[in-house]
Parts: C-alpha cells; sequence; structure tokens
C-alpha cells in the first residue's frame, strides 16, 4: 500500500472513532499504536515511546500548568467577577454596552487563562445571566459570548498555541507574539458590528435604567480599580518576558504567583477556592498532555511512514495548486471541521497536514 493510502486510512480512522464519541487522546493514540504495530511490528513501539520521552523534555510545556492555574484562580477568588462590574458600571449607558463589556472580559480572561473554555465558562455564568436580565436578544447575547470565547486561542498565553508548538515544532514565545495583533482585531471588529447592531436596532441592546446609572463618582472609582487588576497581573507576567527579562516559564511562574498573592490580599484565597483551583488545573493538564502526546505518536508515525513528503508532492508537483489556492483549501477544512470538532481536536488532526502543506507553498 502506498504511503498517501496509508495516511488517508489512517485520518478517516481516526475521524471514525472521533465521531463515535470516544476522548480526543484515545482516538488519535489508538490509531497511531494501531498503525505503528502493523507498519513496523512490535519494533513501532518505540516510535510512540520516543515521543513520550520528547514530551517530558519539552521545557516550555512547564507553562501549561501554570497559564491553566493562573486563570482559576482568578476565576475561583471572583476576581474575574469585579472586571465585570467595571464594564457593567462604566458601559452600561450606551446601547450593547454590556455586550460591549462582555467582549472585554473576554479579552483580558483570554489574556489571563488561554483557554477558550474557560472564557466560555465565565461568559456564561457571570455575562449571560445579567444580559438576559438586562433585555438583550437572546441570539445576540449568545453570539457575543460564544465569539468572545474564541479569542482564548489566539491571545497569548494561548494553550492551544503551546499544544500547537508541540506539534509544528515552532517557538511559543513567537507564536504568543503572532497573535496577539489578530486577535485583538478580532475583538475590535465584534465590538464595531455591537455598536452598529445595537445603533440600527437599539432593542437588541437596551442601556441601563437611569437609576442604576447614577452611581457616584467614588464607587466607580472604585471598581475601577478593581478590574484593572486583573490587567496589572497579566502585564506583570508578559513585560519582562517581552523585554527578555525572563524566559516563558519564568514568565508562567510569575503570573501564577502573583494572581495567588493577589487572592490572598484581597482575602479570597479560601482553602475552597484553592482546591478548586488546583483540581481544574490537573484535570486540565492531564487532558492536553495525553492530547499532545497521542498527537506526538501520530505524528512520528506520520513522519516514519514518509506521508509529509508524500502530501508535499500532491499539492504541488501532481495536483500543481498555487500557494493561494493551498491556504483557501486549509481554512475551509476548518470551517467544515469546526462544525463538529472543538479547536484542540481539529488542531491535532490538520496541524500534520496544514504544517508541511504551508511550509511547501512557502508561507
Amino acid at each position: 500500500m502506498s504511503p498517501e493510502m496509508i495516511a488517508i486510512l489512517m485520518f478517516s480512522s481516526m475521524m471514525v472513532m472521533l465521531l463515535t464519541g470516544q476522548r480526543v487522546f484515545a482516538a488519535i493514540g489508538v490509531v497511531a499504536s494501531v498503525a505503528s504495530l502493523a507498519l513496523w511490528g512490535t519494533g513501532g513501539s518505540d516510535l510512540p515511546f520516543a515521543a513520550a520521552m520528547k514530551l517530558m523534555k519539552w521545557y516550555p510545556l512547564l507553562t501549561l500548568p501554570m497559564f491553566i492555574f493562573m486563570g482559576y484562580i482568578l476565576s475561583e477568588s471572583k476576581i474575574a467577577d469585579d472586571l465585570y462590574k467595571m464594564f457593567h458600571v462604566w458601559m452600561g449607558n450606551i446601547n450593547g454596552g454590556l455586550a460591549i463589556g462582555t467582549i472585554g472580559l473576554m479579552v483580558l480572561v483570554s489574556a489571563m487563562n488561554g483557554l477558550s473554555v474557560a472564557g466560555m465558562a465565565i461568559g456564561a455564568t457571570i455575562a449571560l445571566p445579567e444580559l438576559l436580565r438586562r433585555g438583550y436578544d437572546k441570539i445576540m447575547v449568545t453570539g457575543v459570548i460564544q465569539a468572545g470565547s474564541s479569542l482564548g486561542i489566539l491571545i497569548p498565553p494561548s494553550v492551544v498555541l503551546v499544544l500547537y508548538a508541540m506539534i509544528a515544532r515552532q517557538p511559543v514565545g513567537q507564536l504568543w507574539l503572532a497573535g496577539v495583533l489578530p486577535g485583538l482585531m478580532m475583538a475590535a471588529m465584534f465590538i464595531l458590528y455591537i455598536v452598529i447592531r445595537c445603533r440600527l436596532q437599539p432593542e437588541l441592546g437596551p442601556p441601563l435604567p437611569e437609576e442604576e446609572r447614577n452611581i457616584p463618582l467614588k464607587e466607580k472609582l472604585r471598581l475601577l480599580r478593581s478590574g484593572l487588576l486583573p490587567i496589572l497581573i497579566f502585564a506583570a507576567m508578559m513585560v519582562p518576558f517581552v523585554k527578555g527579562w525572563t524566559s516563558l516559564v519564568e514568565s508562567s511562574a510569575i503570573g501564577a504567583m502573583t494572581a495567588f498573592f493577589v487572592a490572598v490580599i484581597k482575602k479570597r484565597m479560601t482553602k475552597a477556592v484553592f482546591e478548586a483551583s488546583v483540581r481544574q488545573t490537573l484535570a486540565i493538564s492531564c487532558m492536553f498532555m495525553w492530547i499532545i502526546l497521542a498527537a506526538m505518536a501520530f505524528g512520528s508515525v506520520f513522519d516514519g511512514l514518509g506521508a509529509v513528503g508524500a502530501i508535499e508532492g500532491l499539492f504541488t508537483e501532481q495536483l500543481h495548486l498555487s500557494p493561494w489556492t493551498i491556504l483557501i483549501i486549509m481554512q475551509l477544512s476548518f470551517l467544515v471541521m469546526g462544525t463538529f470538532l472543538d479547536d484542540t481536536a481539529m488542531l491535532v488532526i490538520v496541524a500534520p497536514l496544514v504544517c508541511p502543506a504551508g511550509r511547501c507553498a512557502g508561507f
């Protein structure tokens, strides 16, 4: 069987496994293990084993639990709630103001946590009840929260970009810096859409009642100080890294410790908060570790098969596709798979294909 056919069989088997509802790492890992044993016999077990050892030695992976812990500390200690109250007070007097504040909340939550699922959880628990209670349109509210939570993929410290760096063999720091501008551009476009839509249809996002807007300036400034605290935590973490004073792992440790001490100083670091943060950090970190391990095992089999070169030859030599055509095909594949896969699963599936194709196209 040709490498191309084996590659197609591996990907189709993985898709079938995912459609059965199996966990992502199990579906990918089983296909990788079966393929390695079928192709190279018992010696094929060396490929996933080598991938596991490489994963354990990858120093930047230490950033993963640090950033997740920081995000959950800020979430469980209700510091993120203060942030939304700030947006609530300062932006509630304009049409769609709370929806704009929700996008701002999502941007800062993404910068604090790096996970789309965390942004979705915080938006659904903090912003959703308030927006619906204020008479905002249900469809618009749903779109605002879902769109805003997607910013966690781009805005650093993005955990998904850590996963991509491992699969694509790219430096995490450069990927983070590359994701800042597109992430902020997306947030700006979301806000612009809300402003225009609510100006044309004011009933979609009514302003706060007059009695709720008449808040003393002293109270507004107090909320402003509380709301800006997460921004200061983010700055304490990212400024030393951007300036080159600290490494990536050191910056992640600074962020986690700063968030912890802020929660202690504000007297919100209870035993329940600490235990919940540690448990959720452990659960999410283990999930990502298993996914990365399965993806690396799958990629090692793929590389050993020589399928990467076969895919490059298929796009450029056999189909004679132009670089922009290859890029459009990539985007269309994301749109199709995004209808039934989450960002992590989709990344693991397409990265082994699009990375060689992108390099071959000159991007």
